[in-house]
Order: structure tokens, then sequence, then C-alpha cells
């Protein structure tokens, strides 16, 4: 059989049910049975396959599942073990290609273009090595999806699943596309595809013969890009860099049981704003505005916007605006279940002189957290914290059987703690 033929060829790399099957590549007891991550929230985060049979969908309650499946082995997520596993996944890949775009913790683009002449294989037949060889290294598997293009290759992996293998040359664009309903397009949502159907275009391949100009004039940019794309050009590129900036950056913590005490629910907004000032210090970012939540145990909202004399990323200047904020919102004897604190409108973090001498006063704070950061990368996070956050550090999140760690926690190595582990690689694959 003739080999396909690429002008170029983009993979898209997705794993499947990637935190429950790193829960059952962990410990291969668990392989087989109806695994369901996210014992802490309450909800479902992951399933397997086997859970996914039996009716579980994500972010369903805890006591739906039990009730559904009472089967179902529901675990604490261990976001770190993940977060290796994830390295591991973009290491292995890059054996293959350099050009490797790490879109998610469980999902990567790589271009092979022209790497069938050292490897003395066709593109399809790489795919198939990178994809078996991901089986065996990992222990579990990933969808995969050849195509032209980010988005077309991003369609075909989601294609056929698990352990699924699309090919879409540019000669099989158009049968593809053809009963793929438009909302399923990857960057086209509900409201947009609703406003499509309104022109009379359903499918995916309705939206690629569309006319150029009516695209251009109907909607916005992206569009355009994602209609180019679905004709096959590449205009999307591979973004090989690390990401060094965010628009916005969002810490949200639920926490059981609910509670009425303020210096608790406090304690826990606290905790947010410090993890949300360590990532802005990280990325060198500083926010001028923010708003923190407060959800009651009934779910109802109470939000407040707070404006800061200046761009900052050091939570005291944060706190003494949050303080007087949370008791102006705060209801006495009111169940609380969770805090929020999201900033916005992001800029460099620059310290400007000033004629009243608080920059010097911000420039110790600024040497503070530095040392303070130095310490958390070499013994862990929250090595050192806050006397505001000290309840939430003290109490944990849940006191209920939601506080259950995971696992890996309670098994560390001598110099590990359970934010930070020793760089010893996890024994997982096929025959260990």
């Amino acid at each position: 059989m003739k080999p396909l033929s690429f002008s170029r060829a983009i993979l898209h790399i997705d794993g499947d049910a990637f935190f429950a099957s790193c829960e059952q590549a962990r410990d291969p007891a668990l392989r087989g049975k109806p695994v369901i991550t996210g014992k802490e929230r309450g909800i479902a985060a992951s399933m397997s396959y086997e859970a996914k049979a039996r009716g579980v969908t994500r972010a369903m309650a805890l006591w739906e599942i039990k009730k559904l499946c009472p089967d179902a082995i529901i675990l604490p997520s261990d976001y770190e073990t993940y977060s290796m596993l994830s390295q591991r996944l973009f290491s292995i890949v890059r054996r293959y290609t350099h050009e490797v775009e790490e879109y998610g913790v469980d999902e990567c683009f790589a271009d092979i273009t022209g790497y069938d002449r050292p490897f003395k294989k066709n593109y399809t037949e790489i795919t198939k090595h990178i994809q078996e060889t991901l089986r065996q290294e990992l222990g579990f598997t990933f969808s995969v999806g050849l195509a032209p293009n980010k988005v077309l290759a991003k369609l075909a992996s989601k294609w056929k699943k698990p352990y699924g293998l699309t090919v879409v040359p540019e000669t099989g664009i158009a049968p593809f596309l053809e009963n793929l309903p438009v909302e399923k397009i990857w960057g086209i949502g509900g409201q947009t595809a609703a406003r499509l159907a309104r022109y009379g275009i359903q499918t995916a391949l309705q939206f690629a013969r569309a006319r150029e100009d009516w695209v251009k004039q109907a909607l916005e940019r992206p569009f355009h890009d994602i209609w180019q794309e679905l004709n096959g050009a590449l205009v999307m590129p591979l973004f090989l860099e690390e990401k060094t900036f965010y628009g916005s950056i969002q810490k949200f913590k639920t926490f059981t049981p609910p509670s009425k005490d303020p210096n608790f629910i406090f304690s826990q907004l606290s905790k947010n704003i410090e993890n949300a000032c360590i990532k802005l210090r990280r990325y060198n970012q500083a926010t001028p505005r923010a708003i923190f939540i407060l959800r009651t145990q009934s779910f109802n909202h109470s939000v407040m916007e707070m404006p800061f004399a200046r761009p900052t990323n050091l939570p005291p200047e944060i706190l003494s605006v949050a303080r007087a904020a949370f008791q102006k919102i705060f209801r006495k004897n009111t169940l609380y279940r969770a805090t929020g604190f999201t900033t916005f409108n992001l800029v460099p973090n620059v310290l400007q002189p000033d004629l009243f001498l608080a920059s010097g006063k911000i420039e110790k704070l600024q040497k503070m957290y530095a040392s303070s950061d130095k310490i958390a990368a070499k013994y862990g996070k929250h090595s050192l914290f806050l006397g505001t956050s000290w309840k939430a550090h003290q109490f944990g999140a849940h006191l209920t059987e939601r506080g259950h760690e995971p696992e890996r926690k309670n098994e560390l190595f001598l110099g590990e703690s359970k934010r930070k582990r020793l760089g010893i690689p996890m024994l997982m694959g096929e025959g260990i």
C-alpha cells in the first residue's frame, strides 16, 4: 500500500482517562476496575474507561457515583504524580522530534515533518511507534491524530478512543469532516455553533466549504484561522517555549465540613492569595486589581472587587485590602464552603520610585519573598507562610473522608515531603 503523503505532519497526542490511568499504572491491581479520582473535591475529576462504561461522567457527585457503581474505587487526586508522568510523556515524544508543544498536562502537539527519512519510516509508522512506546513505558494508552495541521490533528485524536490512531491526509480531509458536527471543532463552542446553525451550517465540512469572504465578514479572526486549517492550511504554529505569561490567575478552594468561623474562612482566602502570588512572582507579573469570592453551603456567592494602589504580587499588600473587603461581605452564622481569588489585567512586575519612600518598604518585602521562594524551591511549597494562613494549613481543606491523602504521600522516601519528591523514576510500564 502506498504511504500517505503530507506537506506537514502534525501529531496531537491525547492521554486516555489520564488521571485514572496514572493511578492504574502506579498500582496494577487497579487495572480493569472502575477507578475515579477527585475524592478531595467530592466530584469525579477523572474516571477509567471501566467507570465510564458504568455510566460515571465527569463532575458527577461522589454520592451519585456510589449509588450507580457501588464497587467504584474512589481516590484522592495526586497531581504531583500526574505532573511527573506528564513530563515523562513530553520527554518520550521529544526523542522523535524537538518540535513539541506542551498543550496540557495530558496532551501535546508534535511536528514530525521531515523525520521520515532519518527514521526510515513513513509518518504513519512513526506515529504508531510513538504511540506504542508511550504505552509500554508509561503503562497506559494514548490516542493520536496525524494530520497536516493542529486543528485537524486534534479532531483526529478524539475520533477513536481509547488507544485510537486516526490519520487524516490532505486527500482525506473532506470525508473526515463530512459527518462531524460543527460544535466538535476545536475552538468552536456552543454559542458559535448556534450562530453558524442560523446560516445552515451544521457540519465541519459545511463550515470548511463556506466562502472565505463570508467567514472573514461574519466571524472573528480566530474562526478564520480554524477555517483555513479545516481546508488543509497550516496557520497555527506550535508554541515550543515554556509559558511565561498569564492574563489572569485564579485560585479557588473548597473545604469540608463548611464553616461559620470567620478566622478559618479568612485563613483559606489568605492561602488562596499566597498561592496566586507565588505564581505571579514565578512569572514576574503583578496584578492591579482582583476579586475574591465567598461561597456558602447553599452555593450562593458574595463577590468583592479590590483595586490596589499599585500592581503587586506581594500577599501583605493584597491582604491589607482583602481584610477590609472581607469584613463587609462576610455574614455571621452563615455556613461557607469555599473561597476564591482571581487576578486580572496582569502586567510585568516593576517597582516604581515614589515621593513618599514607600518603595523602600516594598523593596524589602520583595527581597523577603525572593528568599521565601528560594526556600520553597528547596524544601517545598508553603515551607514558609503567613500567620493569616495558619488555620488553613493546620486543619487542611477537608476533615471528612475527602481529606484522605493520596497513597503516595503516606509512603515517602527519606528526604521527601508531601509537596516535594526526590527525582527517582517511578516503576511503570509493561512487565513491571
